[in-house]
């Protein structure tokens, strides 16, 4: 396993982190014994496989339902010392919801500190603001660490940028949560004001939310060739030295596998990226042409700003996977979240209302005003489908 400083944390972090979202039984909170001994034991055996590869950052939440509960039974039998936890606390109306829920958490655990703790869900500035408030949850946590309950404190998001880096900007955060890989490389900016704050990066879910990349379309694996789009996406998150950590949803021993490929090519890794990403790149331009391949995002509205809160950026994004790397199965996953169902985790709606006539002032900044509209009602027609719920919403 290979190191790196989590930023003003001075944890060495182990490049690939072991997210605990997948493992556990189920999404909702249930007693012990109603946990199957057979998804106990694989939740044991997946986490002393981690940490034998080295990956000694275990990373939960509160709202993984039994993963908490699940991981109590276990960590307190693995060297403490060896080990770096983290949990999240979703963004709470009160601090007194967010303290009880911490030390609902910290009970669960069966540890007496966790290293660190993320505030989960900052998406909007509403919930920043709500954590800066004097005698907020910052306040709550800082007593928190004050008691040894924590050592250092950080934030999950899955806002849009602007939010992320105003969060960044407060520097009252030791480290932050996010998504960036290469299909999506948006945030950015983000990580650029992390590293001027000496934060630590950790990417949430390169391989899933990343593009399915355990199930990768045919085109997509021979563009990545002669590595898998897995190890191809982990190679060009890791080759930016700004970046700390992935995280890897395991949900068995053998899920790290693949990913362990990487480790040997780090050293390599602008050599062994350049020609994938010039076939990628090419690949884009090939299906779309150049003009939209490289300005496709200019000028576009926001979903608030829109008739029906229509996620114009989402929608387009999504078509240009299907179009440049065939990836139908991600595109129709992350659409169909679309319309209330992703709530402030993924916001705005579908664009299965689309008029012209309504839509055409919102995009007079664009360079393709005049076709988006008609995209749109054809991106609807390829990717719609049943509504889709985010896995923490499943039973």
């Amino acid at each position: 396993m290979q190191y790196r400083r989590f930023g003003r944390t001075n944890l060495q972090m182990p490049v690939f982190s072991c997210g605990g979202m997948r493992y556990q039984y189920n999404w909702g909170d249930l007693p012990a014994n109603q946990i199957p001994e057979a998804n106990q034991k694989n939740l044991e055996a997946t986490i002393r496989r981690a940490v034998d590869l080295g990956i000694n950052h275990i990373e939960t939440a509160r709202a993984y339902g039994t993963s908490e509960i699940q991981l109590g039974k276990i960590l307190p039998l693995l060297p403490r010392d060896r080990l770096i936890v983290q949990t999240k606390v979703v963004v709470k109306d009160t601090p007194e919801d967010f303290l009880k829920t911490f030390n609902r958490s910290l009970s669960l655990l069966k540890l007496d500190y966790i290293d660190l703790l993320g505030i989960h869900g900052i998406n909007l500035n509403s919930q920043l603001k709500t954590c800066l408030e004097p005698g907020g949850i910052l306040d709550v946590a800082h007593t928190l660490q004050a008691q040894g309950k924590l050592r250092h404190i950080g934030f999950s998001t899955h806002g849009p940028t602007d939010v992320i880096v105003n969060a960044i900007e407060t520097d009252q955060f030791d480290y932050v949560n996010l998504h960036w890989y290469y299909i999506n490389q948006t945030n950015w900016a983000a990580i650029e004001a992390a590293t001027r704050h000496d934060m630590g990066v950790f990417i949430i879910s390169p391989s899933d939310k990343g593009g399915k990349l355990y199930a990768p379309p045919k085109k997509l694996v021979d563009l990545c060739n002669p590595l898998s789009p897995m190890v191809f996406n982990d190679l060009f998150c890791l080759s930016h030295p700004q970046v700390h950590t992935l995280s890897l949803g395991a949900a068995q021993p053998g899920d790290f596998d693949e990913h362990l490929k990487t480790l040997a090519l780090l050293d390599r890794g602008p050599e062994i990226l350049a020609p994938i990403l010039k076939r990628l790149d090419q690949a884009g331009i090939d299906a779309l042409g150049e003009s939209w391949w490289r300005n496709w995002s200019v000028g576009l509205p926001r979903n608030e700003d829109t008739p029906g809160g229509i996620n114009i950026p989402m929608a387009l994004w999504l078509r240009n996977l299907v179009m440049a790397y065939d990836m139908l199965d991600y595109a129709k996953s992350r659409y169909n979240l679309l319309g209330g169902q992703g709530s402030h985790w993924f916001p705005g709606s579908r664009a299965d209302s689309v008029q012209v006539d309504q839509l055409q002032p919102f995009l007079v900044n664009s360079p393709f005003s005049a076709m988006i509209p008609q995209i749109l009602q054809e991106t609807h027609q390829m990717l719609s489908g049943e509504a889709v719920k985010r896995l923490s919403q499943r039973d």
